[in-house]
């Protein structure tokens, strides 16, 4: 800090007023325990009330000088003026934190003209040395307040580089812990996802296994539903020797394609499902058209008797569908006075019965015997 202590009017040794103006270059101690008593004295003070304090103490300390010496003293040695002024004011300023780097006299003039009146010469010769010396004093106060501003500006580069080297390492740092935290939350998100995707396989697994197994259990009931087809129209067509053989080739059929099937859903599982329902559906068309071919050879072999057994099987469905609406009526009401009368309609009915039979189907029923002697509570 650039200081500049004035002092009006203040009497020398001899009495005479002067006035005097210095310029001081102050700083605050940088060294531990003093920065500390720096701290203490002016934390919380701005830098014009520290400056008012120092300006203060070294014009009191310049004024008590300027009382000890006379005008000559003062003015024909200012160098060793202003060194004694720094001698006593430094240990006061110290005690504060306060360093003094350089103290100098910048002006001094009396309004009395007491130094015009030492003589034109001595007049020029102070005047010179003076003008040298206020020279000298400003070009120190100059090149001193230029040195202080660099070392300020030093010290304030330093410090703003520091604080910038600290803000590069923490963003450096928190970039760093960013990517490590992204890292392991996308190697856990992933880890997640192949597990889900394990999980998931092995569920498909287990399912396309299960459903093999019912497949497997569907194949062996429907080849026992074909074994009991088989029985069934052994049974129908009453050819115990044919049927057998049949049956015996069709079990065999049934137990070779069962045979692949199971082979070919356990090799290739889910591509071989629709193959055997195929082979399930063309064992079963081939059981049904064998059954038909033994049905239409039985048919042929017993020709006639085939046909009418044919067609007494389907009499009592015709005659259902014959009554079906009088079982919508409460009661029917014969009028008729004649009680045979109802009866001769009946055996009418019967009668009539095997013409239509005839008509419908072409099996004449008046020659099998037991129409022939059917009574009407018997039909």
């Amino acid at each position: 800090m650039t200081l500049q202590p004035r002092c009006e009017d203040v009497e020398t040794a001899e009495g005479v007023a002067l006035t005097v103006t210095g310029v001081a270059q102050v700083k605050i101690m940088t060294e531990k325990e003093l920065l500390a008593v720096a701290c203490e004295q002016f934390l919380g003070k701005n830098v014009q009330d520290i400056k008012n304090v120092v300006l203060q103490t070294l014009e009191g300390h310049l004024r008590s000088i300027l009382g000890t010496l006379t005008v000559e003293q003062i003015y024909q040695d200012r160098d060793q003026f202003a060194k004694l002024v720094r001698e006593v004011a430094a240990p006061d300023v110290g005690r504060m934190g306060i360093e003094i780097l350089s103290f100098t006299i910048k002006d001094v003039y009396d309004k009395v003209d007491y130094l015009s009146s030492l003589g034109k010469t001595q007049t020029a010769v102070v005047q010179r040395d003076a003008d040298i010396g206020v020279a000298e004093a400003e070009r120190d106060a100059g090149i001193r307040e230029a040195e202080c501003k660099k070392e300020m500006l030093d010290v304030k580069f330093m410090a703003d580089t520091k604080i910038a080297d600290s803000k590069r390492a923490f963003e450096l740092q928190k970039s760093a812990f960013s990517e490590e935290v992204n890292i392991k939350t996308a190697e856990a998100q992933l880890a997640y996802e192949l597990q889900g995707a394990r999980e998931q396989q092995k569920i498909r697994q287990e399912e396309i296994e299960i459903e093999v197994v019912q497949r497997k259990k569907q194949i062996a009931v429907e080849a026992q539903e074909i074994l009991r087809t088989d029985k069934e129209l052994i049974a129908t067509v009453r050819r115990p020797a044919e049927a057998e053989a049949h049956r015996i080739q069709q079990i065999a059929e049934g137990e070779k394609v069962k045979q692949v099937l199971l082979a070919q859903a356990e090799a290739e599982k889910i591509r071989k499902l629709g193959e055997a329902e195929a082979a399930v559906i063309e064992a079963m068309g081939k059981a049904e058209a064998e059954r038909m071919k033994l049905k239409a050879e039985a048919y042929q072999k017993y020709g006639d008797a085939a046909k009418m057994a044919l067609v007494l099987e389907a009499l009592p469905q015709i005659a259902a569908k014959v009554a079906a609406p009088l079982t919508k009526v409460d009661e029917i009401v014969v009028l008729s006075g004649d009680n045979n009368k109802v009866t001769s309609e009946v055996n009418r009915l019967l009668a009539e019965l095997p013409a239509s039979v005839h008509a419908l189907t072409g099996v004449d029923l008046s020659k099998i015997p037991l129409i022939k002697k059917a009574t009407g509570a018997q039909v």
